[in-house]
């Protein structure tokens, strides 16, 4: 498989070298690391070579998703870096008005016309659930939404010695953010950021609630969601989040309102509304 994978990348590599002066949309063939930079080296590398790029918190904030193959980008500005391209680039899956988007060219395939958009085929409850169950365990990652990492990045961005295994898992992006955990089990179909989800599906009416009572109105994948966190509801009793401090982790449901609701207000409409507060989005309403 993974011979298979390499062949597949050595022919977008060709591919890109014909092609990417000319096109003017590409389409990404693996999970596609989206950054706020087209300085990839930095991040990937760093001022030794070895080193991942991190804040004074410990994330990388260059990260802004992993776009799912299958994502069509339009391409805006092309840089040149011999063996490869950065890509700045526009993709309808992730609308962004506050920052660029780069994408690095060995990920993606070009067309001179705009292909299909990604399928958004959204799996079952069940499915759902049993892949948020698999992910508890898995580290935090600041934008990241594919839990077990792009290998590949260590390949492109090849560190200039040993790494331990810590440094080699922030490489290549292994964990998921609060929004990354539930876009990666959905399979892409809800929005990828908490400012999208607050206004995401149908509000449910929690105002003036305790949590004991909002615990009894929620049903499996609602979300528990303010513009910064969301909480995604397993069952009746329990939620699952993902966390800097832990990473991805279950929680009883009456016991993590109760928290939240110490600093935030239950409120049924985010826009109508100000101050510290959280809503409750329920979005499924398949199978």
């Amino acid at each position: 498989m993974r011979k298979i994978l390499f062949l597949i990348l050595l022919s977008v590599i060709f591919n890109a070298d014909i092609n990417a002066q000319e096109s003017r949309f590409c389409v990404s063939v693996i999970p596609t690391p989206v950054l706020n930079t087209n300085d990839f080296n930095s991040v990937f590398g760093g001022y030794d070579g070895k080193s991942v790029k991190l804040d004074e918190s410990g994330i990388i904030r260059e990260m802004e998703l992993i776009a799912l193959p299958g994502t069509v980008f339009e391409i805006d500005t092309i840089f040149n870096y011999g063996d490869h391209f950065i890509l700045e680039v526009r993709t309808n899956d992730y609308p962004s008005e506050n920052s660029k988007l780069y994408i690095d060219s060995r990920f993606v395939k070009f067309y001179s016309e705009r292909p299909d958009e990604r399928k958004q085929i959204i799996p079952s409850q069940d499915e759902i659930i049993k892949t948020l169950n698999s992910l508890e365990g898995y580290p935090y990652m600041w934008g990241g939404n594919f839990a077990d990492g792009i290998p590949q990045l260590l390949e492109f961005y090849k560190p200039n010695g040993v790494i331990n295994d810590y440094t080699e898992d922030l490489w290549s992006l292994k964990g998921v953010d609060c929004s990354g955990l539930i876009y990666q089990a959905s399979n892409g179909c809800i929005p990828r950021n908490t400012s999208a989800m607050v206004n995401f599906g149908t509000g449910i009416l929690i105002e003036s609630l305790s949590e004991v009572q909002i615990a009894e109105l929620l049903r499996p994948l609602d979300l528990i969601v303010w513009s910064g966190h969301v909480v995604i509801v397993l069952d009746s009793t329990t939620v699952i989040e993902s966390i800097p401090e832990s990473g991805v982790k279950k929680s009883n449901l009456v016991s993590r309102l109760s928290s939240i609701m110490v600093q935030r207000t239950p409120v049924n409409d985010w826009n109508s509304t100000h101050g510290k507060r959280f809503v409750v989005r329920r979005w499924y309403n398949g199978d």
